[in-house]
C-alpha cells in the first residue's frame, strides 16, 4: 500500500493521468536554418521504425525539390493529401481526418510552423497536430528556432525578417523529446552553394540575406539555448518537482502598452530561464473600466491576454485603485519575485513634473525585482 500525501487526491488529478496515458507522444526535429537536414532526419526514423515493424505513415512531408532528402522517403506510406482550390490555384495540405481515420502509430508530420490554406480544418499544421496526439497518434515533427513564438522579436532585430509562421512555446514545452540537427553554418552556406538547399537562381540571395554567417551563428546559437533549457527541464521533471517558491515572473499590461507583444516574448523567454511560472496581468484601473475603453482598445487588451496564453503564461485582468496598488496586491496574492514592464512612453519633459508609475512602484513592491524593457 502506497500513500502519496494527507491531502485528499482530487478527481480530476486521476482524470489528468489518465489523458496524458492516452495522448500520442511528441518528437521535434529542431533546426536553426532550412536545409540543415530536418526533414531528411524524420524520414530516416521513419524508416527505422518500419523495419522495426511499427506502423508509421507520412501525414505530410516537404521536400523542396531536394533530391537527397526525396529519396529517403522511400517505401514509406504516404496518406493522401487534400486538394484546396483557393483563388484559381490548387493547394495540397495534409489531411488530417484521413490520418485520423487510417490511424497509425507513427506520423511524420513535416514543417510544424506550417500555415494551412483557408478551407482546412485548422488554421495552422500545429493545431493539426494537436489534434492527432489527442487522438492517440505518436508524431515525429520538424521545425526552425525562428519560428518559435517568443523569439520574434530578437530575430527581427539581428536578421531584419518578420517571421510570419510562428509556433506558440507551449507546443515546444510538451515535446516529448526534442533532437537538435546541427551543422556548421560554414557547412550550411557550403550546401547552398553547391545547389541542396534552394535552386541556383536563389543562392546568391539567400547568401547575402538571411544566410549570413552572422545570421546563422546567432540562430544556431539559439537553436542549443533552446535545446540545452528543454533538456534542463526534462531533467527537473525525472528527477522530481522543482522549489516552486523560488521565481514567478509577472509582465505588466495596460490599455496603452506600446508594443505589447515584444514585453510579453521577453516576459516568455526569462521565465523560461528561470523555469517560472509567469503571468500575464492587464491591470485595470477605473479609469480604464470596460464603460470608458473604446472597442478598438479592447479587442487590443484581449489579443494581448491571448498571446500571453499561447506563449505559456497565465493571462489575466486585475483591478485595483491604482496601478501601484493593484501590482503590490497581485504580487502579495501569487508570491511575484519579478516584475516586467514597459518603458515610459511619456515625453521626457512631463516626466519632469510629479513621480513616474516606475518610482511608485518601486515603493509599493520594494522586495520584487522590476526590470524595465524597451519596447520600442
Amino acid at each position: 500500500m502506497t500513500t502519496e500525501a494527507s491531502e485528499r487526491p482530487r478527481p480530476e488529478h486521476f482524470l489528468s493521468m489518465i489523458r496524458d496515458q492516452q495522448r500520442g507522444r511528441l518528437k521535434i526535429y529542431l533546426g536553426f536554418a532550412p536545409g540543415v537536414g530536418k526533414t531528411y532526419e524524420m524520414l530516416q526514423e521513419g524508416q527505422r521504425l518500419i523495419r522495426q515493424g511499427v506502423d508509421a505513415v507520412i501525414g505530410v512531408v516537404e521536400t523542396h525539390g531536394r533530391a537527397d532528402t526525396a529519396a529517403q522517403i522511400g517505401g514509406l506510406e504516404q496518406v493522401s493529401l487534400k486538394r484546396i482550390e483557393y483563388r484559381g490555384v490548387t493547394l495540397e495540405e495534409m489531411d488530417t481526418d484521413a490520418v485520423l481515420a487510417r490511424r497509425p502509430t507513427v506520423a511524420l508530420v513535416d514543417e510544424l510552423a506550417h500555415t494551412n490554406a483557408p478551407g482546412c480544418k485548422h488554421a495552422k499544421r500545429y493545431q493539426d497536430v494537436e489534434e492527432l496526439l489527442r487522438a492517440g497518434i505518436h508524431v515525429i515533427t520538424t521545425m526552425n528556432i525562428q519560428h518559435l513564438e517568443s523569439l520574434y522579436d530578437i530575430i527581427e532585430r539581428f536578421a531584419g525578417v518578420k517571421v510570419k509562421e510562428r509556433v506558440p512555446d507551449y507546443v515546444l514545452a510538451q515535446a516529448d523529446q526534442i533532437v537538435n540537427v546541427d551543422l556548421s553554418a560554414e557547412d550550411l552556406q557550403e550546401r547552398l552553394r553547391q545547389g541542396k538547399v534552394y535552386p541556383a537562381e536563389r543562392v546568391e540571395r539567400a547568401l547575402s540575406n538571411f544566410f549570413t554567417g552572422d545570421n546563422l551563428s546567432r540562430l544556431r546559437e539559439l537553436a542549443l539555448e533552446e535545446i540545452a533549457s528543454a533538456l534542463d527541464q526534462q531533467r527537473q521533471k525525472q528527477g522530481g518537482p522543482a522549489d516552486n517558491g523560488s521565481d514567478r515572473v509577472m509582465v505588466c499590461l495596460s490599455s496603452r502598452s506600446p508594443n505589447v507583444h515584444r514585453l510579453l516574448r521577453k516576459a516568455a523567454r526569462l521565465a523560461d530561464r528561470f523555469n517560472a511560472p509567469w503571468y500575464a496581468v492587464y491591470i485595470q484601473t477605473p479609469r480604464e473600466r470596460l464603460d470608458r475603453i473604446d472597442a478598438a482598445t479592447q479587442r487590443m487588451v484581449s489579443d494581448s491576454l491571448a498571446l500571453g496564453q499561447q506563449l505559456g503564461g497565465i493571462a489575466m485582468p486585475f483591478t485595483g485603485p491604482s496601478f501601484e496598488e493593484a501590482v503590490a496586491v497581485f504580487v502579495a496574492e501569487y508570491r511575484i519575485t519579478h516584475i516586467l514592464m514597459g518603458r515610459s512612453q511619456r515625453p521626457w519633459y512631463q516626466r519632469w513634473f510629479g513621480r513616474t508609475a516606475l518610482d511608485r512602484l518601486l515603493q509599493a513592491v520594494p522586495q520584487v525585482d522590476i526590470t524595465v524593457v524597451d519596447v520600442r
